[in-house]
């Protein structure tokens, strides 16, 4: 959802019209297909529901409850502040001042979107480790190296904060690059300073899109699984699998599931509110004015952002590349991880774009209730749409019979989890793109004799041609990176690069989860980089 394409200047920040209310007697083909795209997505966690009201015959005490709830909510809370401050700070220099290396960082600090946030944990633990080189180089100087210690919560907090910024840094650059040129004029003729007019006048402006930039970091946050995990701190998250891997009860992962859902349903109430009522103004003719910053502050703002890239993908994956080098992979293993990561990805990106194309277009010009029906998917952690669907995957695996039936029934189901988590984060784009379709179009299509599929098939798609690509590449790399899901409905001796890394790094054998790890960062980084790319030339401003 954060690498939105904004179609033009005028459609930014707009809100969708609303359209006539949903009626079955007015339902066509289109729209029955998107109510029905959009129960598919609801389904599991429906089904959540239903079996966490059943009796759980074991479960963690209500003790560590109160713990998983407690760290659950600092942990939150702590990468809200942390991933808002360094979004809003890095987006501020690149929209608004000049600085050595501007061009290349205002796409290159999105890039941490293909480095999952576990890859980073991997790399952070280790190099800050007790018998690792920073540690050994502070104790050769007599200094206390104990501080850096990043297995702690205030760690897991600084490294998600890396791993989650760029959804604040591309909301936030998209509201300054929207805000009208006069405001911030009128500013600095009243006696403001550059600064002052960011805390007086910008940074207001733009609450609502860093409220939704953050709300979009804290639902990443409580979907994260195997960066908390690694680092030993214990979120409800980490709660769902363990209640059904460790104690064997699904009813009881269902109700740390009910939690998560909440949570996670609140962060999409308030991503929804930050956005809904915001018009774009517009700006003059002018180009929006940069500052230029001086040697000095410029070289200043070019360390913060270098610093910025160095800690959230560079740092990490580059010692990830020494630790790999000090062990020989397991090649045979790693090209079949690699090729079913690449293979899961390309078969769940089909299933979801087929879903999220089939609610984009039957709601377009209607109530938008089924595409709101979808979002609760992306606010839904893997783990939870995963738990919701082990009522099916039981009856499926025990009615399967042989054992290849059995897998394939599993798969099935492993891409519908997929689909029915990212079947939003595909809409958003698509949705995007389909604002390029004006009602003239629409008019002059059903004047010349086309029907409503027939208008869809040859003007909105091809209009909306290059949203589509968006939003598959988007889910491409959200099904490479997803692990909760895959870890618990996965059939036997199934493993991608995720699941191969996960295993290696709970053995401690980061030398070889080095090599998933970073074949899974390359295979995302192209993807990013182009949608990264793109994003920056699509919008108010981005040619500048």
């Amino acid at each position: 959802m954060a690498l939105t394409e904004v179609p033009a200047p005028e459609a930014a920040f707009a809100r969708r019209p609303r359209g006539a209310p949903w009626t079955l007697a007015a339902a066509s083909p289109l729209r029955l297909a998107a109510l029905l795209a959009a129960a598919l997505v609801v389904l599991p966690l429906i089904a959540v529901t239903f079996l966490a009201l059943q009796p759980a015959e074991a479960g963690p005490s209500p003790a560590i409850l109160a713990r998983y709830a407690q760290d659950t909510a600092l942990l939150a809370a702590g990468v809200a502040l942390g991933a808002t401050g360094l979004g809003a700070v890095a987006a501020w220099l690149v929209v608004m001042h000049r600085f050595p290396g501007r061009g290349l960082f205002e796409w290159a600090l999105a890039l941490p979107l293909a480095a999952p946030a576990y890859v980073l944990a991997y790399g952070w633990a280790d190099l800050l480790d007790v018998a690792g080189p920073v540690h050994t180089a502070l104790r050769t100087a007599g200094l206390d190296p104990n501080w850096l210690q990043v297995r702690t919560l205030p760690g897991a907090v600084l490294i998600l904060s890396f791993a989650f910024y760029p959804y604040v840094y591309l909301t936030a650059r998209a509201a300054f690059l929207s805000q009208p040129v006069c405001s911030l004029d009128a500013a600095r003729t009243l006696g403001c300073s550059p600064r002052q007019a960011f805390f007086r006048v910008a940074l207001p402006l733009a609450r609502p899109a860093l409220a939704a930039g953050a709300a979009l970091a804290i639902m990443e946050t409580l979907a994260d699984y195997g960066a908390v995990t690694y680092l030993g701190v214990q979120t409800l998250t980490t709660g769902v699998v363990r209640a059904f891997t460790s104690y064997g009860s699904p009813e009881a992962a269902a109700r740390l599931s009910l939690a998560l859902l909440g949570a996670a349903a609140l962060m999409l109430w308030l991503e929804r509110s930050g956005r809904s009522g915001q018009t774009y103004a517009a700006r003059s003719g002018r180009p929006l004015g940069r500052t230029d910053l001086g040697p000095v502050a410029g070289a200043m703002a070019a360390t913060f952002c270098t610093a910025l890239l160095l800690a959230a993908l560079l740092i990490p994956a580059i010692w990830l590349a020494v630790r790999a080098g000090q062990a020989a992979p397991d090649l045979p293993r790693l090209a079949r991880a690699g090729a079913t990561s690449v293979g899961m990805a390309a078969a769940g990106t089909a299933v979801t774009l087929g879903l999220a194309v089939a609610i984009a277009f039957g709601a377009r010009g209607r109530t938008a209730w089924p595409a709101r029906m979808a979002s609760l998917g992306y606010a839904t952690p893997g783990a939870v749409m995963a738990i919701g669907l082990l009522a099916p995957a039981a009856l499926v695996w025990r009615t399967a019979g042989a054992p290849a039936a059995s897998a394939i029934a599993g798969l099935v189901l492993l891409l519908y989890a997929y689909a029915a988590r990212l079947t939003a984060a595909a809409l958003e784009p698509i949705d995007a793109g389909l604002t390029r379709v004006t009602p003239s179009m629409d008019r002059a299509a059903r004047t010349l004799g086309e029907t409503e599929a027939g208008a869809l098939r040859r003007v909105h798609a091809p209009v909306a041609r290059g949203a589509l690509w968006t939003a598959a590449l988007l889910v491409f790399v959200d099904v490479l990176k997803e692990l909760p899901a895959t870890l618990i409905l996965r059939p036997f001796n199934f493993d991608t690069l995720a699941v191969a890394a996960s295993n290696y790094a709970s053995d401690e054998r980061l030398a070889q989860a080095a090599w998933p790890a970073l074949l899974l960062v390359a295979l995302a980084v192209g993807p990013v980089l182009f949608l990264s790319r793109r994003v920056a030339r699509s919008r108010p401003g981005g040619r500048l």
